[in-house]
C-alpha cells in the first residue's frame, strides 16, 4: 500500500512539474526572446540612424579642420611613447567627437512588462516549490523523530538514531515515511509563495525606494520581503502541517493525506486545519527572516573575497551551500520554541471553549523554556542541512530555468 501511494504521488508531482514547466517557463521564455530580439533590432536601427544624422550634419571643412588639429598633436608621440596616428585613427577620433556629448546612464528598469513579470517570477516560484518539497521530503524520517520527541519526550528520549530505531521497531520501516504526502504537497505550495514572493517583493522595494536607498537599507528589505512572503506561504501550508503532525504523532489517525483532511474537518471543522496558524507563523516567519538575512549577508561576505564572475558554477554552489548552512543553524535556534508549540497544539484537540490565545499560553506555561528546546539537536541537523541543500538547489534550479533578470543588492 505504501509503495502504491508513493508511486501515485511521484507520478502526480512529475506530471504537475512538467506541465508547470511547459506553461510557465518554456512558452514565456521563447516569447520573451522574440520580444527582446525585436526590441534590440529597433534600438540598433535607431542608434545607427542617430550616428548617421550627426555625421552628415558636420560640414566637410569642419571635419578637415579636426583632422589637421589631431595630426598636429601626433608630433608628441615620442614623449608619450605611442605610435604615430594613422589617418584611420584620426578619423576615428573625429567620429568620436561628433557623437552627442550626453549619453544617458543605464538605470535599473523600474518595472518589467506584465508578460516578463509572469515569466520571471513563475520560474522563481517553480524553483522554490521544487527545492522546498524536495528537501523536506528527503528529511521526513528525521522530522518524524523530531516531532515524536517534542510531543512525547518521555518515550522518545534516545536521540535521533535511537528514535529512528524506536519507530522502526514499534511500527515498521514504513512508518518513517508517515506524513510524506502532506509534507511534499504543503511545502511545494509554500516554497512557491516564499521564494517567488521574496524575489518579487525585493525587486519592488528597489523600484519604490531607488537602488541607492535600497543598498543602504538592504537588511530591512530582506527582513520585510521575507516576512510578507512567508506569511502568504504559511496560509497555504497550515492545513497540510495539521494533517502531517496528526499522522506522525497519532499512528492510525488516517491512511493518508486526504483521509487525514477528511477526519479533521469532520471532527473539528475547517477551524481545526488552522488551529496551528498562529504557532506556524511564529515559527516560520522568524525562521524565514533569519534564513534570508543571514544567507544574504553570508553571500555578501563571501563575495568580498572572490569575484563571482570569475569562479565556476561548482564553486558558486559550494558558496550557496555553506551560506545556507550558516543561515539554517541561525534560523533553527530562533524558531525552535514556536516549532515545539506547533507540534503540541496540533497533537490533540483543544479543550471545550478554549480559545487559541489561551491554549497557546497554557502550552507555553506547561512547556517552559527548557522544554521548548526539546529536540533541538535533531532540528539543528534537520534544519541546518535542509536549508543548506535548499538554497543550493534553489540557486542551481534558477540557473537551469534561466531565471535571470532579478536584481542583487550590493
Amino acid at each position: 500500500m505504501f509503495i502504491t501511494r508513493a508511486i501515485s504521488l511521484t507520478n502526480f508531482l512529475v506530471a504537475s512539474s512538467a506541465l508547470g514547466f511547459q506553461v510557465c517557463v518554456l512558452y514565456p521564455w521563447h516569447k520573451q526572446l522574440d520580444d527582446d530580439f525585436e526590441a534590440l533590432k529597433k534600438e540598433h536601427i535607431r542608434v545607427l540612424g542617430a550616428i548617421k544624422g550627426t555625421a552628415e550634419s558636420v560640414s566637410a571643412e569642419k571635419r578637415q579642420g579636426f583632422r589637421e588639429m589631431l595630426g598636429g598633436i601626433s608630433q608628441w608621440r615620442y614623449m608619450i611613447g605611442r605610435s604615430p596616428m594613422s589617418p584611420s585613427s584620426s578619423s576615428s577620433l573625429v567620429a568620436a567627437t561628433e557623437m552627442p556629448r550626453h549619453v544617458p546612464k543605464p538605470s535599473i528598469p523600474k518595472s518589467l512588462n506584465n508578460h516578463n513579470d509572469i515569466a520571471l517570477y513563475s520560474r522563481y516560484a517553480l524553483a522554490g516549490a521544487i527545492c522546498c518539497s524536495f528537501t523536506h521530503a528527503i528529511l521526513t524520517p528525521i522530522d518524524i523523530v523530531k516531532t515524536r520527541i517534542q510531543v512525547d519526550p518521555l518515550t522518545y528520549n534516545r536521540g535521533i538514531s535511537g528514535g529512528l530505531r524506536q519507530v522502526v521497531a514499534g511500527e515498521g520501516a514504513g512508518a518513517l515515511a508517515t506524513g510524506l504526502g502532506p509534507t511534499v504537497a504543503g511545502y511545494f505550495l509554500q516554497g512557491a509563495l516564499k521564494f517567488g514572493g521574496y524575489e518579487f517583493l525585493k525587486t519592488r522595494a528597489i523600484d519604490t525606494f531607488g537602488y541607492e536607498a535600497a543598498c543602504n537599507n538592504r537588511y530591512a528589505i530582506y527582513l520585510g520581503s521575507s516576512a510578507i512572503a512567508e506569511i502568504a506561504g504559511d496560509i497555504v501550508l497550515c492545513p497540510f502541517e495539521a494533517v502531517r503532525i496528526r499522522l506522525v504523532s497519532q499512528p492510525g489517525f488516517g491512511r493518508g493525506i486526504w483521509d487525514g483532511f477528511a477526519r479533521i474537518v469532520r471532527e473539528e471543522g475547517i477551524r481545526g486545519l488552522y488551529s496551528g496558524l498562529g504557532p506556524i507563523m511564529f515559527k516560520q516567519v522568524p525562521y524565514t527572516m533569519a534564513t534570508f538575512v543571514v544567507y544574504e549577508n553570508a553571500l555578501e561576505q563571501a563575495y568580498k573575497w572572490v569575484d563571482k564572475s570569475t569562479i565556476s558554477s561548482t564553486a558558486i554552489t559550494r558558496i550557496n551551500l555553506g551560506s545556507g548552512l550558516i543561515a539554517g543553524i541561525a534560523a533553527a535556534l530562533v524558531s525552535q520554541p514556536a516549532d515545539t508549540m506547533l507540534s503540541k497544539i496540533n497533537k490533540e484537540k483543544s479543550e471545550t471553549g478554549e480559545g487559541v490565545t489561551r491554549r497557546l499560553w497554557r502550552i507555553a506555561k506547561d512547556t517552559g523554556i527548557r522544554g521548548s528546546y526539546a529536540g533541538i539537536r535533531a532540528r539543528l541537523i534537520m534544519v541546518g542541512g535542509m536549508t543548506a541543500i535548499q538554497l543550493a538547489v534553489y540557486g542551481d534550479i534558477k540557473k537551469a530555468l534561466g531565471a535571470t533578470g532579478g536584481i542583487e543588492i550590493k
